[in-house]
This record gives structure tokens, sequence and C-alpha cells, in this order.
């Protein structure tokens, strides 16, 4: 909204100090603003929400020590720590989006509404589990229908646009400077995409598992399709690199760096040991959100790369269940990823500063394809 003081530079244009108010039509200096405001709403907030989170006793159930014996010795002292986080870190997301971001655009909307709708998915898990004191929340049924009601609406939301139709169903992949389907027809469409969006949100809900591991890994992420999407809505730089354009999505960056400002504003409560978790509340919202932003960037196959610790934790869970169905035998201690290098002797801060640094890796890649085309 604070968008809309450029135009009293524009009404006011012989005083000098109304003509600095240009500053806010500009997506990068709004974006970069996102990013410090949801930052320090979380710092300013923290201590506020977890007090209020053990008050109201949401603390995290913790596996039983029949589940896993030796990951119940690593975590058991983690019992009691408030779950729900996630209402601070999408809470300040949405805020500082709707103070910077344009409100006209439809893909901010498109991201706030998946937002909500799976952060209010993953609040009620988390409030099954403290409620039954397990770690047993929604039915895996329950959750996935809703999931693909999502799923379904995003796609009717492109599919109904005359603008965005033709493009929505194209298939673009790194490396190619064209796409590499040019109509992949309504219901492949809607495939892809339910599986975008439901792949990133639970990816991250499974890298949820160690203090501040999601969190900090999405401090990259969002800051990669912060670049993403702005290079993606200014029509020479995506002709110049040979990327889709897409005319709405330049704003997204704003929302982008909202999300990372408030990974990072989170990671101060969250960080070993944490003092708050995220839950699913924002495990879930953050991935639908990555995933949706993917989308309407038309980087849908890039966010494997840029996300590539998400993708590693959720593929050891597919990998894992795999091999024990066919052929008896575990591939790894424990899945997600994560709790194999644990059982393996890492410390917990070891393994998530070198998942962060891999998480930068996968960043950096997924920034360099953009020049190889």
């Amino acid at each position: 909204m604070l968008y809309y003081l450029s135009q009293f530079g524009d009404l006011f244009y012989g005083i000098p100090a109304a003509k600095g108010l240009n500053v806010f039509q500009y997506i990068s200096f709004r974006a970069l603003c996102a990013g410090l405001t949801s930052f320090l709403l979380c710092l300013i907030f923290g201590n506020m929400v977890i007090r209020r989170l053990i008050s109201l006793k949401l603390g995290q159930p913790i596996r039983s020590a029949e589940e896993v014996h030796r990951l119940n010795e690593l975590h058991g002292g983690k019992k009691g720590t408030p779950t729900m986080g996630g209402v601070l870190l999408i809470g300040a997301v949405i805020i500082s989006t709707l103070l910077w971001a344009r409100p006209d655009n439809s893909f901010v909307w498109l991201v706030l509404i998946t937002a909500v709708f799976l952060g209010g998915l993953g609040f009620y898990d988390d409030w099954l589990k403290v409620t039954k004191k397990s770690s047993d929340g929604i039915s895996s049924r329950l959750k996935f229908f809703l999931q693909i009601l999502l799923a379904g609406g995003i796609t009717a939301f492109f599919l109904c646009s005359p603008s965005l139709r033709d493009q929505a169903q194209a298939l673009y992949i790194p490396f190619l400077k064209g796409p590499l389907i040019t109509h992949m027809g309504i219901f492949f469409t809607f495939l892809f995409y339910f599986l975008i969006i439901v792949g990133a949100s639970n990816a991250v809900n499974l890298t949820d598992g160690l203090d501040g591991l999601a969190a900090g890994c999405t401090v990259m992420t969002g800051t990669c399709f912060g670049i993403f999407t702005y290079l993606a809505g200014n029509y020479k730089a995506a002709v110049y690199l040979q990327i889709p354009y897409y005319y709405l999505s330049g704003e997204l960056a704003v929302v982008s760096l909202a999300l990372a400002g408030a990974s990072l504003g989170f990671l101060w409560w969250n960080c070993h040991p944490a003092r708050v978790f995220m839950g699913d509340t924002g495990s879930l919202a953050i991935g639908g959100i990555l995933g949706v932003l993917a989308i309407c960037c038309k980087q849908e196959l890039l966010l494997a790369i840029v996300g590539g610790v998400f993708v590693a934790e959720a593929l050891s869970v597919i990998l894992q269940v795999a091999s024990f169905k066919i052929t008896g035998k575990r591939i790894f201690k424990m899945s997600p990823l994560h709790h194999h290098f644990e059982l393996s002797g890492w410390k917990e801060s070891t393994v998530t500063v070198r998942f962060w640094i891999m998480a930068i890796v996968f960043g950096l890649l997924g920034i360099a394809t953009l020049k190889l085309r």
C-alpha cells in the first residue's frame, strides 16, 4: 500500500521533499524494505508471541521412546518447547507484503491466499498434535484432499485468465532458451501444479526437524526467488537472459524478500537451542509460498535446484520407504536425511549449519543457470 506514496511525488512535483517519494514506485526498493520490515516484525514481536504460546501450553510433543529410542535421547529435552511459531513468521510475511506490495497485483494475492490456506491447515494439524499430546495430527487423506483443492484453484486461476492461459501450460526447464513443451493441456497442467505445490510444502515440512534448519534454508531460497521473480517481471532483463516473461511476477520480489526477512527474524528465536518451533503452521505455508512463486515466474523446475536441501530431505523419505517395502532393508539410519546424520554422530548444530551451507551452494547454482541457456 505504501506504493501509492509515489503518486504524491508526481502530484507535488515542485516540492523537493515530495519528489523523493517517487522511490516507492521501484520494486527493488520496496522488496528490500519488505525484507527489513518482516525481519524487524519477527524480532520485535517474537518474545511476546513465544510467551503467549507458552501461556496457552502449546508445547511440541516429542516422539515416544518406543517409536525411536536414540532420537528420543537426543531431542527429549525439547519437550514442551512452544510450537505454532509459524504464526509469527507467516504473519510477518503477510503484514510486510500488504505494506510494500502493490495491492492491484493478482499474483501477490495468489501467494497470500496460499500462505493463509496452508498456514491454517498447518495450524489445525499442530493443534491436534498438541491437544492429543501425540506426533499424529490431521489425517493424510484430509491433508491431501485440501492440497488438491488448493492446486485446483491455482490451476483454474491461470487457465481462466486469457493473458496467462497459454504460458501457464508451457513447461520450461533450466538451460533451454524456449519451452520444452508448449501446451501441456488442462489435466497435465493441474497435475504439474499439484506436484509443485504439494511437493514443496511437504518437503519443507519434512526439513523442519532441527532447530533453525528449515528457517535458515528458507532465507537463501526466498532471496533467490526474489531475484528470479524480479527478472521475470522485467521485460528487458527477461529477454536478455532468455527466461520466461510474466508481467505480473516482478511484484513477487516483494513477497520473496519478505519471506527471506521473516525467516531470518524467526531464526533469531529458532536457532539452537530453539525457544520456539515453527510447526506445520510455518513449514507447510513456506513450502506452498515457494511453490506458487516458482509457478508465477515459470521457474518451477529451478525450485528443485535452489531448494536442493528440501528436495534431498523429501527424497530420503521416499527412498527409505521404497527400499524397506521392496527389500526389507533401510538405506538410511533414519529419515528424513538430517536424522541420519544425527544418528551417525553429528551434533545437531553441525547438521544444521552444514545444511545451511548446502542451501547457499544450491542457491548460487540456481542463480548461475540464468546465464546457461
